[in-house]
């Protein structure tokens, strides 16, 4: 009953009735897993038939350049997915699967949502038009993202994701962000020293206020 609970969260299963749970998760083979702080769900090159639904703890997307540098593409919680498109287009995996804490996952077979089975079970049609939506959102995420790195400074970066930040917690001018600063400067692909300097400078300036994670917008910028 904690696993249906929790389901309730994920995009995946919007408009999925709790009486037709079970049947689903037998339906598409699904396995659930709990994994330690630090492990490695999914490794470059690795390749999969099935997507991870994050019912709690944290994990980060992952990239790593040939010199062993390290980009956060993305953090995802719970009811969040990853691995999709990697199980869909079956190719292999370009980036790191890591917990950024203790984390259950619940893999599901991609194909199994994607064809029905015999039994034709009513589920399907609604999960294949909820897996096109977070296709769609994951696209819009990314372009959040290249908005932020493409910026030209690093006070330019940390303003565009602060900003954006406040606007998705409802506008409020304080609110806690899910990166401690190296993973924050992992994902704005800056510098750890250079950004925590310039944070520095702009609580100096009056722009900001922060303790850890948690941020508090001064003034409009």
């Amino acid at each position: 009953m904690e696993t249906f609970t929790l389901l309730r969260n994920a995009h995946l299963f919007h408009n999925i009735s709790d009486t037709d749970l079970p049947s689903m998760l037998s339906c598409l083979q699904s396995t659930k897993k709990t994994f330690p702080k630090e492990s490695i769900i999914l490794n470059e090159l690795d390749r999969t038939e099935e997507m991870g639904v994050v019912l709690s703890g944290m994990i980060h997307i992952v990239r790593y350049d040939f010199w062993g540098n390290r980009t956060i593409v993305s953090s995802i919680g719970p009811g969040g997915t990853f691995a999709e498109t990697i199980a869909f287009t079956q190719s292999p995996s370009e980036v790191v699967v890591v917990t950024a804490e203790e984390a259950t996952i619940l893999f599901l077979n991609i194909h199994k949502i994607l064809h029905t089975c015999n039994k034709s079970c009513q589920f399907h049609n609604q999960l294949i038009e909820n897996l096109v939506h977070l296709f769609a959102y994951k696209n819009l995420e990314l372009l959040t993202k290249i908005n932020h790195i493409t910026k030209r400074t690093t006070r330019d970066k940390l303003l565009s994701y602060l900003s954006t930040e406040s606007k998705r917690q409802g506008g409020a001018r304080t609110f806690t962000i899910v990166f401690d600063r190296q993973h924050l400067a992992d994902y704005l692909c800056v510098e750890r020293s250079a950004m925590s300097s310039e944070l520095g400078k702009m609580r100096d300036e009056g722009l900001v206020e922060y303790h850890k994670s948690t941020f508090t917008l001064i003034e409009e910028v």
